[in-house]
């Protein structure tokens, strides 16, 4: 054999004096057998000739071993043979204190992984996905349909709920009722007497260590301490404490003497009801129930009943029984004694007449409008158009019918009628003093009309304006508005001698002002791009905006500054024509804007709408209403300031017109005095519709309205 030969080559080294080589490892013996030396010719023969020996011995290790039987297999790499060993599979029925967790990544937040289909990774570095869950629903339905599914936690690792043990399900019990979680504690054993009882005396010492030298030797620390409070006491920054004077002896109190009150006295308990007959025992015969009525109060709940008891007939007060809701009745008084409030509620003595503002008499601050002086009739037809003239002697008015009529504003005298083939939907008067015209909006057409009996002078200014011997130069942009005009020499009172055709739109423009230098005049008509602003003296017509957001429904211009007032549906735009930019957007909650005008100073302006609202605005203070008056009962149609009065004026569709005076002070830190004067009620609703304009009249405390009903009214002083 092997051994053998190496054993006598050995000796024959060993005679010789030589080392010994160290014998070959087989790479193939990986196995750890005692009886290794046998079995070397086995393991040299092939794996097909083994013999039943061999078969014995590995059945003998596999019922050793614990793990299962390896493998042989070639590997792929380097060609020799290897053991590969099966995975493990834990049995379910094992303690899962044993089991590895699937998930491998550790403490981490694990909402990292939510937009993620995988929850972590095992040991092997595989995914681990995440498993399915059901919705509120779902969890409902096993909720109800598995009684044991409360015994269950969520494993934010694992995303999944997990069965509870009976063990954890104790502590859990254990600790909402405050116990010990371990159920093996006993908090009644008996205690173990370590150092009394016979034979357990304590002789020794627990501790063998040598005293410590702090014991015997006085301390520096302390010594240092010690100086430094005497140090303070020498310099006096620590004072020894005062003899005590008789103010500082001990003082006693009374402790149950009450003190002076300083507040009001608390209020009184409330005291019960006194008895009355029917808690008699010998009541009249009327309080006695009858039978419908006492099964009435017997089927009635007890919160409902109006009182808690029957009257009842006794002929003589022993007999009387002891009362059944005595001790229900003493319950609630002691409630009510309870819960009586013990704080006096002081109630506030106000007079309802303080809560009114302070406001002028209206007869201090006259003159105003009081009542209606003059009216002048129009067919019964509607008159939706007025103006007043600059020097206040003439009013010119239309109507739906195409009738514009002039008269005096004094008596009342109709001095000439025009007669036009539509309706009439605004007229305006020229601002200027050295001229005297007026403008009519009929259909698509401006006419500019020139009144009689004017001087020559004056006359002669008119025509010069309107229809000048040397007409201007053509604009360089044409405008779809054209101009036509009449020579003065051929011109009368009776015809137009400007006018002015406008694009087409399905109403006539609703409203027509003008510059207060009179040079120009805007209109304003139906549509988008409906604002066209109109310049005389270069006879040149152009529209300010290429589009509005909503549609335009009035125009003003600024009394003493380039602006530019456009008000749309829900909102007023403040813009600047010099600079052509906007400069504020006010916001008056108004759900239809109706009318505007603004005051003769320029830093205020009033806004109503079809939802009976009237805004006022303080253009210096904010894009938001600085009041909002509501005295009307239905839509306003229109609103003025006078021109040199502290007044202005609203009409409505209720039939009245609502006269207010209003101060506006130069100091900007008072707030403007507005106060309610006169109704002025004269006109008549026809149709749901009432005063439809009103006008001041420049030089007097004057006002002329116009109606649904044909009528033109003037109101004086």
């Amino acid at each position: 054999m092997g051994s053998e030969d190496e054993g006598e080559e050995g000796g024959d080294e060993s005679d010789d004096g030589e080392v010994e080589d160290f014998p070959e490892i087989d790479e193939r013996s990986d196995t750890e057998d005692e009886e290794g030396d046998e079995n070397e010719e086995d393991d040299s023969e092939d794996e097909d000739g083994v013999g039943g020996e061999e078969d014995e011995s590995d059945a003998s290790d596999d019922s050793l071993r614990p793990w299962p039987k390896p493998k042989t297999v070639i590997s792929d790499i380097t060609g020799q043979p290897k053991r590969v060993y099966p995975e493990i599979e834990p049995d379910y029925d094992s303690d899962s204190s044993t089991e590895d967790t699937p998930n491998r990544v550790g403490n981490i937040p694990m909402h990292w992984y939510d937009d993620l289909p995988h929850v972590g990774y095992d040991i092997n570095g595989k995914k681990v996905l995440r498993p399915a869950r059901g919705d509120e629903l779902d969890k409902f339905l096993k909720t109800v349909e598995d009684p044991e599914s409360w015994t269950s936690a969520f494993d934010k690792n694992m995303q999944m709920d997990k069965p509870l043990t009976a063990e954890e399900l104790d502590i859990i019990r254990r600790l909402q009722e405050n116990e010990n979680p371990d159920a093996n504690y006993d908090p009644y054993e008996p205690t173990v007497e370590w150092f009394t009882g016979k034979g357990k005396e304590e002789v020794m010492p627990l501790s063998a260590a040598p005293e410590p030298k702090r014991r015997w030797v006085p301390s520096k620390w302390e010594k240092q301490k010690v100086m430094k409070i005497v140090r303070a006491i020498r310099q006096g920054r620590i004072l020894p404490n005062k003899p005590k004077t008789a103010s500082t002896q001990p003082q006693f109190y009374a402790i149950w003497n009450e003190e002076p009150a300083t507040g009001p006295a608390p209020p009184p308990a409330p005291k019960p009801r006194l008895p009355g007959t029917a808690e008699s025992y010998n009541p009249p015969e009327e309080y006695l129930p009858t039978p419908e009525e006492r099964a009435k109060w017997e089927a009635t709940d007890p919160e409902d009943r109006e009182r808690e008891f029957l009257p009842q007939k006794y002929p003589a007060l022993r007999l009387v029984p002891a009362y059944e809701n005595f001790i229900k009745e003493r319950f609630n008084r002691q409630l009510d004694l309870y819960l009586a409030p013990r704080v006096q509620r002081v109630k506030l003595q106000i007079d309802p007449e303080s809560l009114i503002p302070k406001l002028p008499s209206p007869s201090s601050l006259r003159p105003f409008p009081v009542y209606r002086s003059l009216q002048v009739p129009h067919d019964e037809v509607r008159v939706r158009a007025i103006s007043v003239s600059p020097d206040g002697a003439w009013v010119v008015s239309g109507d739906e019918s195409g009738v514009v009529r002039l008269w005096e504003v004094i008596v009342g005298k109709e001095v000439k009628r025009w007669q036009f083939k539509g309706k009439v939907g605004a007229v305006e008067w020229c601002p200027r003093m050295d001229v005297s015209f007026f403008v009519v909006a009929v259909e698509d057409h401006l006419h500019f009309i020139i009144p009689p009996n004017l001087p020559g002078p004056v006359l002669t200014a008119t025509q010069n304006v309107l229809a000048p011997a040397t007409l201007p130069p053509p604009p360089a942009n044409p405008s779809p508005v054209k101009w036509h005009s009449v020579p003065a020499a051929q011109s009368s009172s009776d015809s137009p001698i400007l006018t002015l055709n406008l694009p087409s739109s399905p109403e006539p423009p609703k409203q027509l002002v003008w510059h207060r230098k009179g040079d120009y005049v805007a209109s304003v008509s139906e549509g988008q791009g409906g604002v066209w602003i109109h310049q005389v003296s270069r006879r040149h017509s152009q529209a300010p905006f290429k589009k509005v957001k909503g549609a335009v429904q009035l125009v003003l211009f600024h009394p003493t500054k380039p602006h530019f007032f456009v008000a749309t549906q829900r909102y007023v735009r403040m813009y600047n024509l010099a600079e052509q930019t906007l400069l504020k957007t006010l916001t008056p909650g108004i759900r239809w804007i109706s009318s505007m005008d603004v005051h003769p100073s320029g830093d205020h302006l009033i806004v109503g709408g079809y939802d009976r609202k009237l805004c006022w605005f303080d253009l210096e203070l904010s894009d938001k209403p600085y009041k909002i008056l509501r005295y009307h009962a239905r839509a306003l149609r229109s609103v003025a300031f006078h021109p040199t009065y502290p007044l202005f004026a609203s009409s409505s569709d209720d039939g009245s017109i609502q006269v207010f005076h209003a101060r506006v002070y130069n100091d900007l830190m008072t707030n403007p005095l507005i106060v309610p004067l006169k109704i002025l009620r004269g006109h008549a609703v026809r149709d749901g519709l009432g005063v439809f304009s009103v006008r001041w009249v420049p030089r007097q405390p004057w006002l002329v309205s116009a109606g649904a009903d044909g009528q033109v009214a003037v109101w004086c002083s």
